[in-house]
């Protein structure tokens, strides 16, 4: 139906910048609404960055300044620009897509995850 598969996680040092990625297939990808999630050990999954269709965009408090959400429709990508990272910032990141246009579920779907890893 709908498949998100993340890449573009790895280690990278305080300071330093990465760019997560996110392809979707099987799906109208610019009608989805777009998100990055996160998740760092024994915390809960918080909301980092999403888009919406009309690419508007939002940012958590922690993140804005530093990372940039952006999509391209032609490559039905979306994609997360981290710069200045902090050690805080390490996570693994999900990718989500949000379907409201439809009449019956699923209405949001999740990639695997890709782990980011900020080192001191």
């Amino acid at each position: 139906q709908v498949r998100l598969v993340e890449s573009g996680g790895g280690l990278v040092q305080p300071g330093g910048s990465l760019r997560l990625s996110c392809a979707a297939s099987g799906s109208i990808f610019s009608l989805f609404n777009m998100a990055w999630f996160r998740q760092a050990p024994g915390k809960e999954r918080e909301l980092v960055a999403y888009i919406t269709s009309g690419s508007s965009t939002n940012y958590a408090d922690s993140v804005k300044g530093r990372f940039t959400i952006s999509r391209d429709n032609a490559k039905n990508t979306v994609y997360l620009q981290m710069n200045n990272l902090k050690s805080e910032d390490t996570a693994v990141y999900y990718c989500n897509a949000g379907d409201y246009s439809k009449i019956l579920p699923p209405y949001n779907y999740w990639g695997q995850g890709t782990q980011v890893t900020v080192s001191s």
